[in-house]
């Protein structure tokens, strides 16, 4: 029986020739990471169970990247971030990504990607749910709680449940103005919140075949809106492009057997594709763009690990190159790298930090995830009032962005960047006349 992409990398983590959707095999972990919010918790569990003065399994495979609850005065905030600090110090932790150090990343997921840590082949483990993003290499990366985050770290291995695998085929030749948030958002559509629950989302297609490096992780990274144990394809040359850039740690691509057994296939068509935008209160509330006529919006977000990559603010610059925005927008670089690329990045002789603050867009200076998951009330472009908003990121639940009456709208780059021009949800298309 063929082997699908997720089976075949936890049979060679397991030491197994195949393994079968439901079994439970112990794999060896190639990457563990984990960040603020989670670390107090992983290193008391750490303690407890293997002692006060144990080691971890492999201090050049945990990685540690504060991002969540960063730039903040709140005290809890901040006392995470000097227990990561501290547990580094006494680990020897090569790759700790301290933030207020030359070596800070930001958002975790991506950072992970800029350091080089997501290979083809390997299992990957996060204590974030959106550690799923990593998938678009070609490697197996779940996110996991606090305890079974401690056992790998002392251990090297983790008992895992194999998923079954979702076939998810991308035909035709994207529109102008769709993006992968588009198209993952079709997918949210049709399987809904829990249509994958517990299975892994195996990409392919010649949609998905012609995607960029940052596309394919916006793909991967909200299979876990679907409930979806990881998301996954084929590195395909852009990847390995950048990987070459990234790493000369030795990888091998694990491709699925062409008669590997899928407990569904999904094809979708892109060619007529307009942009979705997910409604309030559930990333799977999808509507066409189109549907949603004269919807006021009082504030636009752009960032995150979904919406918050260079790819992501050069589109949003191109819908906003000669315009203003109408109401409060913020962005927020998904980290260090991408910021200073955005001064780096020209379209037409303007760099796209230019174009930006040029249109009147709040732009942080500092990496992270800020808004996108609420945070402290100061965290910039934190949500504090009940407003309608229409955002970059992935999770549009009560209270997601701050508070918990804000009505917060999903949508892709280039659709949050017309909405900013417009101050209502508006096709980008419409749009073109007045862009380059």
């Amino acid at each position: 029986m063929g082997q699908t992409i997720s089976q075949k990398i936890l049979a060679q983590a397991s030491g197994r020739d195949s393994v079968l959707p439901g079994e439970i095999v112990w794999a060896k972990v190639d990457i563990l990471m984990s960040h603020d919010p989670c670390m107090p918790g992983v290193a008391s569990v750490f303690k407890k169970e293997f002692g006060e003065r144990a080691k971890i399994w492999d201090a050049e495979r945990f990685i540690l990247i504060p991002d969540h609850f960063v730039y903040s005065a709140d005290p809890q905030a901040n006392q995470n971030i000097r227990v990561m600090r501290e547990f580094a110090r006494e680990q020897g932790v090569k790759y700790f990504y301290d933030v207020g150090t030359p070596d800070y990343k930001g958002v975790c997921h991506i950072g992970l990607a800029e350091g080089g840590h997501t290979r083809p082949g390997e299992v990957l483990l996060g204590t974030d749910s959106h550690t799923v993003t990593a998938g678009a290499f070609g490697c197996f990366a779940i996110g996991l709680g606090i305890t079974d985050a401690a056992y790998a770290l002392g251990t090297g291995e983790i008992p895992l449940k194999v998923p079954a695998s979702i076939r998810v085929n991308y035909r035709g030749v994207k529109p102008r103005y769709v993006q992968a948030k588009d198209l993952i958002l079709a997918l949210l559509a049709e399987l809904t919140v829990d249509g994958a629950t517990y299975e892994s989302i195996e990409f392919g297609g010649p949609a998905i075949e012609a995607m960029s490096v940052e596309e394919r992780m916006t793909m991967c990274n909200m299979v876990v809106e679907c409930g979806a144990k990881n998301g996954i394809m084929v590195p395909n040359q852009a990847t390995l492009d950048y990987l070459a850039t990234r790493t000369d740690v030795p990888y091998a691509v694990v491709e699925p057997d062409a008669d590997a057994v899928y407990s569904r296939v999904v094809e979708i068509d892109v060619s007529a594709m307009q942009p979705l935008v997910a409604r309030p209160h559930s990333p799977d509330n999808v509507v066409p763009i189109g549907r949603l006529r004269n919807v006021q919006v009082a504030r636009a977000y752009i960032g995150s690990c979904t919406g918050g990559k260079l790819e992501d603010f050069i589109a949003v610059a191109q819908i906003l190159r000669g315009q203003k925005v109408a109401i409060p927008t913020f962005a927020v670089p998904a980290t260090r790298e991408v910021f200073h690329r955005l001064i780096m990045t020209q379209i037409e002789g303007e760099s796209v930090y230019q174009i930006l603050t040029g249109a009147g867009v709040q732009l942080s200076p500092e990496p992270g995830c800020a808004a996108c998951c609420g945070g402290p009330a100061d965290t910039f472009g934190r949500v504090n009032e009940p407003v309608s908003v229409i955002s970059t990121t992935n999770r549009n639940f009560v209270g997601r962005m701050g508070h918990k009456s804000a009505q917060i709208y999903l949508a892709s780059p280039y659709a949050v960047a017309a909405a900013a021009v417009r101050g209502e949800i508006t096709d980008p298309a419409l749009l073109a006349g007045v862009c380059p």
